[in-house]
């Protein structure tokens, strides 16, 4: 059963400022949803720049550890061990001679 006052409010029209305010709503809520999308996508661009970033350093610091392995491969050689003494110490074989140029 409909009451003699739904029959009332069914014909009425919305005020014209209502309209207005309902329409200023939706373009401020379309805006704000524009402006946040717009602001994930920068975001969304500097994440990936970042990620492409890291997987460089990370295949950068693979190599290194590729280095670092068989250098310490070669470390635990017995050549090794006399080129550093030679060098760095100046160590001999026992009965080597050692030629030096003249100091003027």
């Amino acid at each position: 059963m409909r009451t003699a006052r739904n029959r009332e409010n069914r014909g009425k029209r919305l005020n014209p400022y209502t309209k207005a305010g309902i329409i200023i709503f939706c373009l401020v809520l379309c805006g704000t949803v524009a402006y946040k999308t717009i602001t994930l996508r920068e975001q969304s661009s500097a994440y990936d720049k970042q990620i492409e970033q890291l997987k460089e350093q990370r295949s950068d610091l693979k190599e290194e550890q590729q280095e670092i392995k068989e250098f310490k491969k070669r470390v635990n050689t017995d050549s090794y061990v006399e080129e550093v003494a030679r060098e760095k110490l100046g160590l001999v074989h026992e009965g080597e001679i050692i030629f030096r140029p003249e100091e003027k």
